[in-house]
């Protein structure tokens, strides 16, 4: 029996070393292609920074200017500020400190690479998936994280789509070992996608005028169908909750029929948004409406309804061939002058993989007629005013979560670069595959030209 273990445990150890190889190996791999990037720790001290441009957004830039925080919140912002004694203390000068932006419709974590099918998990199967809650799926390591934030984008709304009720999206604040660190406020809304009202004659289109007609009229026949089921359900719970079996689906649409989560509708073209508005207001339910392509032209009646805009993407082509060129550019500008609140997102192709370009469609629209000012608010405090958590982020006040960045400049303008990051408080690693690819292949091109002859 003794020399039977010592032949077995011989045998036992070349395939020890080499499963540890193996888990040697991958290790390396998984560092190389997943990065680096470590979640920020939590604050130890107060963390003063001086001497820099605030910008709050919520009030003037302060020139000069201190901005205090300590335990993940903004204590003070001015220029008479107390700093403690254990105070870090950050010098700023020349250089600027803004709030996180906020883009306000991603698929930020629930999409890596777009063409490949294994890494999007964005839309559920079936057109009714009111339970779907996005921020469950997010994947906390995703590269295109690290990408973002590099370029000052801290905050996103990360939503689902697909079918016609798609569910539940989160705000999702980037940094965190796993989703529930990352979660800043989840059921914020139910979104829907809004079927087109009018035939769509194209080559790519198959169906004829007649079926993509009973298409839609089939799916704001479910969608109706979906409100009264949830009402009948709500009812029945209501009379004997004991009884009557608990449903995830109907459940998750209470808070809707409440009016506590607001609808968040995708529509860019007229019909659509006034059907969307119609049926919002038949059914007593608040809504966001997301795309907007069309909001201007809706002004009124969105203001009537008192319906904000997620104005999705502003650097775009135009929906029809008779639109000017800039159609697009001017959505915010003339939003802003028809006094209906809107926010704008970056979202469009590519999704999650442009988050960075945020703040170039709001530059964009800058320069386009929207006062910068306005542009800047666009993407910080006012999505999250429509979101519905402008008490903890989106402007530098006290109270509110430290949650900014420090830049060499306008965040609107390329050139500007983000030196340094904070979410809660946390300072977060700026690094990303981005910047690992350009340090190789620098060193690459270097080493080319040491041995050229």
């Amino acid at each position: 029996m003794t020399n039977l273990a010592a032949l077995s445990g011989a045998m036992l150890k070349p395939i020890r070393l080499f499963t540890l190889g193996l888990l040697s190996l991958f290790a390396i791999t998984n560092r190389g292609l997943a990065g680096p990037e470590i979640p920020g720790e939590k604050q130890s001290r107060p963390v003063a920074m001086v001497g820099g441009t605030i910008h709050p957004v919520s009030g003037p830039a302060i020139e000069n200017g201190v901005l205090l925080f300590d335990d993940g919140k903004i204590v003070a912002v001015g220029q008479d500020v107390e700093i403690p004694v254990d105070a870090e203390r950050i010098e700023l000068k020349g250089k600027h400190v803004y709030p996180g932006l906020f883009d306000a419709f991603t698929d930020m974590g629930l999409v890596e690479i777009n063409s490949v099918r294994a890494t999007r998990d964005q839309a559920e199967t079936g057109d009714v998936n009111p339970n779907v809650r996005s921020w469950v799926a997010v994947n906390p390591d995703s590269e295109l994280i690290p990408v973002g934030r590099a370029n000052g984008v801290l905050l996103t709304l990360t939503a689902p789509v697909g079918g016609l009720i798609s569910g539940k999206s989160a705000v999702m604040q980037l940094d965190g070992w796993t989703y529930e660190d990352m979660t800043l406020q989840p059921d914020v809304g139910m979104h829907v996608q809004w079927p087109r009202m009018a035939p769509v004659s194209d080559w790519a289109v198959e169906e004829s005028a007649k079926e993509q007609m009973k298409r839609r009229d089939e799916a704001l026949e479910r969608l109706r169908q979906t409100f009264d089921d949830a009402r009948a359900y709500q009812k029945a719970r209501q009379a004997d909750g004991e009884r009557h079996p608990l449903d995830l689906r109907w459940e998750a649409m209470l808070p809707v029929l409440d009016g506590e989560l607001p609808l968040i509708v995708a529509a860019n073209d007229i019909q659509q948004i006034q059907s969307a508005v119609a049926f919002a207001a038949e059914q007593k339910v608040r809504m966001i409406l997301y795309g907007g392509y069309d909001a201007p032209h809706a002004a009124a009646l969105l203001k009537k309804h008192d319906i904000p805009v997620i104005v999705g993407e502003v650097y775009r082509l135009p929906e029809r061939r008779s639109d000017p060129y800039d159609t697009p550019f001017t959505v915010p500008e003339r939003l802003r002058q028809a006094g209906v609140p809107f926010c704008i997102s970056g979202a469009g192709r590519f999704g999650a993989s442009n988050v960075r370009n945020l703040p170039y469609h709001a530059a964009m629209a800058a320069a386009f007629g929207l006062p910068r000012d306005e542009a800047l608010r666009a993407i910080t405090l006012s999505p999250a005013e429509i979101l519905g958590v402008a008490d903890r982020v989106g402007s530098l006040e006290p109270s509110k979560d430290a949650t900014l960045f420090i830049a060499t400049g306008d965040p609107l303008e390329t050139p500007m670069q983000v030196t340094a990051a904070y979410i809660q408080g946390r300072r977060v690693n700026l690094d990303n595959r981005h910047k690992r690819l350009y340090r190789k292949y620098r060193e690459k091109l270097q080493r080319l030209e040491e041995e050229r002859p």
